[in-house]
């Protein structure tokens, strides 16, 4: 069967490097760390005490004051990236009239949903009164909301629904609107992922699931994918949305291409609530699964970017997944953690991901994995982009992400050719 061709033509992010794409890019060409002793609430009593927050965030005219005074951090975060990718997609509300808006959809999910409203929610039923609550608790809470308010101010009437498969959500999400586009069912697309975890329950339900870093001394050497003295992840935060598009609805409006999607997979381990499948065996699977929906072979493929969070299990799964399916080809592969930067944004990673996969492919730069000073053995002839960029024209690029549950979803992404 012919798939229709799908491209990326734009691209919003809210990060703790700020809102702004190509900047958020050029921060981690230069291997700055985005990780800060959290000043937020009293973490006096944590034994972590460091997050990659977000500080400082206004969203401007991007989104109405009223609703920006009611809405919980993640829909704002949303909110913000997905407006932010229209208008680089050159689909300001002008354009957008122009466009069948009942092929225009949204699939943006979040792995936790409106964790800050929740909390704050809790406490006021607890210390005042039921009657004291917001009536916009629940949907502020609820992880659907972030796409359903964009498509409410910007009318798109098409697939609209969020996933919530934690840490793989964005991945999911992507690869889930890309298919509302394949079967015709869209045109457009905004898609990925927003994570808003920076609260005492957030931050305490990761503590105690023991996953999290305790180098709260050195914030900025705490995120060590692949290091042998790494101790758990950082925690981040923040939103990324892509706009994807039917390929010959893109040139019919003259839309700027920034790369192609080529395919994707999901599947799960079906293994351990929090643990992967030590082998990764079915990693692998997924990103055979993934190579086969892109229609290309494992050669063309020269970049990855990781899910790498930095936990002691999980990095090493994924090489041994990488290694399994790309064999003696694992030696031309150039494979980078942008979560040692950024901290691990949760719901949405995947999201984040994209983007610097997609800026890879434009600017033929490999952003670092920072703090790699005493690498894993096994990471053998895989080159992972140790603490300085790298220069590197990428051919196809997978990028991985996976979440509690055991949910593993792979991207396929390459330069646009005609």
């Amino acid at each position: 069967m012919n798939k229709k061709r799908i491209v990326v033509t734009g691209m919003g992010i809210v990060s703790c490097f700020g809102s702004d794409v190509d900047d958020f890019y050029k921060q981690l060409l230069k291997g700055k760390s985005g990780v800060v002793t959290i000043t937020e609430f009293n973490v006096d009593d944590f034994p972590t005490r460091i997050a990659g927050i977000i500080r400082d965030f206004d969203t401007g005219d991007y989104m109405p004051k009223k609703m920006a005074r009611r809405a919980d951090p993640f829909i704002r975060y949303a909110y913000v990236a997905g407006m932010k990718a229209l208008e680089m997609a050159k689909l300001d509300a002008e354009a957008r009239e122009k466009l069948d808006r009942s092929k225009c959809g949204a699939v943006i999910g979040s792995g936790m949903g409106g964790m800050k409203t929740f909390f704050d929610g809790v406490d006021t039923l607890l210390n005042q009164s039921f009657k004291r609550l917001t009536p916009f608790f629940v949907p502020m809470i609820i992880t659907n909301m972030a796409g359903a308010l964009i498509a409410i101010d910007i009318g798109f009437q098409g697939p609209n629904y969020s996933i919530s498969t934690a840490c793989a959500t964005s991945n999911f999400s992507i690869n889930s609107a890309a298919q509302q586009i394949r079967l015709g069912n869209a045109n457009v697309m905004l898609t990925g992922g927003s994570e808003a975890p920076m609260s005492p329950i957030g931050l305490a339900g990761f503590v105690q699931a023991r996953a999290l870093s305790t180098r709260n001394d050195e914030p900025t050497k705490a995120s060590r994918p692949w290091d042998k003295n790494r101790d758990g992840f950082v925690m981040g935060e923040g939103a990324a949305v892509l706009v994807l598009e039917e390929l010959e609805h893109a040139k019919k409006r003259n839309a700027p291409i920034y790369a192609e999607f080529l395919g994707g997979a999901t599947n799960c381990d079906a293994f351990h609530m929090t643990e992967p499948r030590e082998d990764g065996s079915v990693v692998a699977r997924c990103i055979e699964d993934a190579l086969k929906d892109a229609g290309i072979e494992k050669e063309q493929v020269n970049y990855i970017n990781a899910h790498a969070t930095s936990t002691i299990a999980g990095d090493i799964c994924e090489v041994r997944a990488i290694k399994k399916v790309f064999g003696p080809h694992t030696k031309n592969i150039k494979m980078n953690s942008t979560k040692s930067m950024t901290g691990h944004c949760l719901g949405a990673a995947g999201g984040v991901e994209a983007i610097v996969t997609v800026k890879a492919i434009l600017e033929n730069r490999l952003h670092p994995t920072i703090n790699l000073e005493d690498p894993e053995e096994e990471l053998g002839d895989l080159d992972p982009v140790a603490n300085v960029a790298q220069d590197h024209t990428v051919t196809a690029g997978i990028s991985c992400s996976f979440g509690f549950g055991g949910h593993n979803s792979v991207l396929v992404f390459a330069p646009y050719k005609e």
